[in-house]
C-alpha cells in the first residue's frame, strides 16, 4: 500500500508541475506577437522601398539605353556632316586651286599685253 501511495504521490507530482496554464503562455507569447508584428510592418515598408527603388533603376536603365540610342544617331549625323564639310572643303580647294591658275594665266596674258603695248609704242 506505500508503493501505491507513493506511486501516485510521486504521478500526482510529476503532472502538477509538467503543465502550463493558458495565461502563462498568453503572457509568454503576447510581447512576441507584438515584435513579430512590429517586424512584420518594417519588413513590408521594406518591401515598398525595394520595389520603389527597383523600379527607378529600371527607368534608369531604359532612360540610359534611350540616351545611348540618341548619343549613336547623334554620332551618324555628326559623321555625315563632317564627312560633307570635308567634301565641301575639298571642292573648294580645287576651285581655289583653278582660281590660282586663272590668275596666274590673267597676269601672264597682262604682262603679254603691256609687251605688245609698248613694242607697238616703240614702232
Amino acid at each position: 500500500m506505500k508503493r501505491i501511495i507513493l506511486f501516485a504521490l510521486a504521478a500526482l507530482l510529476l503532472f502538477s508541475f509538467g503543465c502550463a496554464t493558458k495565461d502563462y503562455v498568453k503572457q509568454q507569447i503576447d510581447p512576441l506577437v507584438d515584435r513579430i508584428s512590429k517586424l512584420e510592418a518594417r519588413v513590408t515598408a521594406i518591401e515598398s522601398k525595394v520595389a520603389a527603388v527597383e523600379g527607378k533603376a529600371d527607368a534608369a536603365q531604359k532612360a540610359a539605353a534611350e540616351a545611348k540610342a540618341i548619343a549613336e544617331e547623334a554620332k551618324k549625323i555628326a559623321k555625315e556632316c563632317c564627312d560633307k564639310a570635308e567634301a565641301a572643303a575639298k571642292r573648294a580647294e580645287a576651285a581655289a586651286a583653278r582660281a590660282d591658275a586663272a590668275a596666274k594665266k590673267a597676269e601672264d596674258a597682262a604682262a603679254k599685253c603691256v609687251k605688245a603695248f609698248e613694242l607697238k609704242q616703240k614702232k
